[in-house]
C-alpha cells in the first residue's frame, strides 16, 4: 500500500554510493562500497522489522536498495503501530522496531525484564500536519489552543461541531480522524498539544493505516485529521493541510505551515519530531544485522528525503553509527516524547 513512495526514488538512487560496515564483536573489520557489490554471496539470513507506518517507507526503502547489494538476505517490514512494534521487540519476534517516537519507560522495563538490550538510532525528522477536507473554506489555520480544545478528554461529548472549537465557524458536524493508540503518531501529538502522552478523547476514527486517515478526511467535508508530513505530501491532491499557530512569536509571527523547509528552519512547532529504529544488542554482532544497519545509517539521508522526510545532520548519523558500532544501549529521551529536541546534544551527551 505504500508503492508510490518507490518511484520518486530512481534518480537519485542511480548516484547514490552507499557504504556496507561489517561488525564482529571486537569491532570494524571491512568497509566496502555498495557499488562493488561485495557482500552479495556472503551475507545470509533474515531480518524481521515492525512497527510504525510512519517510518516505514524508510525502512521499506532502506530494505530494498539493501536487497539488491545483498540478495541472499530476507528483509521483511510490517506495519502494527509503534506501540505494536515495540510489543513484538520485546517478544523477541523482531530484531528491529520503527518507531515514531522515543521508546517509554514502561517499554524499556518491559526490556530489561525479557532480558533485552536495544540501541536506540534516529533516522530522519517529520512533522504532524494537521488536515482538513478539500471543501473546507473556513478553517485556514489552527492554534494549538483549539487543537487542545477539540482533542482534550474534556471535549468528548461537548466539542461536536466546528462551531464549537470556534463560534466564526459554520455549525457543521466536526468528524475526527487520528492514529490509534498503539501509534507513536498518537503518542507525540498528545505529548505536544496536551502535554501529556495518551491524554485524549477517545470518540474519534482511529486507524494504524494513514491511508484510511487519508480517506476519511477526504471523504467528510467537516473532518479534521492529524498524521505524518509525509502521507499529506503524497495525497494534497485530495486534502487540505492547515498552518498551526504555537502562540510564540519565537517559532514565526503567525500560523506556520508544515513543510520540509519550515521543519528544518525549526519555526513548524510543537509538531515535528524525530523518528527513530531500534536493534536489538544481542543481534548486532550478527555480520548480516551490522551489516543492514550501517547501510540503514548510511542512507537515510538521501533516501529519507526521496520519501517525503527531513534528513537528520550529518553529525546526528555519525553520532548515531558510532553508539552502534561501540554497542552503547538504552535511550537518551527520559522515558518517551521531548518536544523541541536538539539530536545533536542528546546524542553526545549519551
Amino acid at each position: 500500500m505504500f508503492n508510490s513512495f518507490r518511484s520518486s526514488r530512481l534518480s537519485t538512487l542511480t548516484t547514490l554510493r552507499i557504504f556496507s560496515v561489517f561488525f564482529a564483536t571486537t569491532g570494524i573489520i571491512g568497509i566496502a562500497s555498495a557499488d562493488a557489490r561485495p557482500a552479495s554471496t556472503k551475507l545470509v539470513g533474515t531480518i524481521k522489522i515492525d512497527g510504525s507506518s510512519t517510518v516505514f517507507p524508510i525502512t521499506e526503502a532502506v530494505a530494498e536498495e539493501f536487497g539488491k547489494v545483498n540478495p541472499n538476505v530476507q528483509v521483511t517490514v510490517g506495519v502494527s503501530g509503534t506501540g505494536g512494534g515495540f510489543k513484538k521487540f520485546l517478544a523477541k519476534e523482531t530484531v528491529i522496531s520503527n518507531a515514531s517516537r522515543p521508546i517509554k519507560s514502561s517499554e524499556a522495563e518491559g526490556a530489561r525484564t525479557a532480558g533485552i538490550e536495544f540501541v536506540e538510532l534516529p533516522v530522519a525528522f517529520d512533522a504532524l500536519s494537521v488536515v482538513v477536507n478539500k471543501k473546507n473554506t473556513w478553517a485556514n489555520s489552527i492554534t494549538t489552543a483549539e487543537l487542545k480544545k477539540i482533542w482534550e478528554p474534556a471535549a468528548q461529548g461537548k466539542i461536536l461541531s466546528w462551531k464549537d472549537v470556534n463560534p466564526a465557524y459554520p455549525d457543521r458536524p466536526l468528524k475526527l480522524f487520528g492514529p490509534g493508540v498503539d501509534s507513536g503518531t498518537f503518542d507525540y501529538f498528545t505529548e505536544a498539544i496536551m502535554g501529556k502522552e495518551d491524554l485524549s478523547r477517545g470518540d474519534f476514527t482511529a486507524s494504524e493505516d494513514d491511508n484510511v486517515l487519508v480517506q476519511g478526511v477526504a471523504n467528510d467535508v467537516g473532518a479534521l485529521g492529524f498524521f505524518g508530513l509525509a502521507y499529506y505530501i503524497e495525497n494534497k491532491d485530495k486534502l487540505k493541510s492547515i498552518p498551526v499557530d504555537d502562540g510564540n512569536p519565537e517559532n514565526g509571527a503567525g500560523p506556520q505551515e508544515a513543510t520540509l523547509e519550515n521543519v528544518k528552519k525549526g519555526i513548524y512547532q510543537p509538531l515535528a519530531r524525530p523518528l527513530f529504529i531500534y536493534v536489538r544488542k544481542d543481534l548486532a554482532a550478527d555480520p548480516t544485522v551490522a551489516a543492514f544497519i550501517a547501510f540503514y545509517m548510511n542512507s537515510a539521508k538521501a533516501l529519507s528525503e526521496e520519501v517525503g522526510y527531513i534528513p537528520l545532520s550529518d553529525t546526528v548519523y555519525q553520532l548515531a553509527l558510532g553508539r552502534f558500532t561501540k554497542g552503547v544501549t538504552g535511550s537518551v529521551f527520559a522515558g518517551g516524547s521531548q518536544v523541541g529536541v536538539t539530536l545533536e546534544t542528546l546524542l553526545a551527551a549519551g
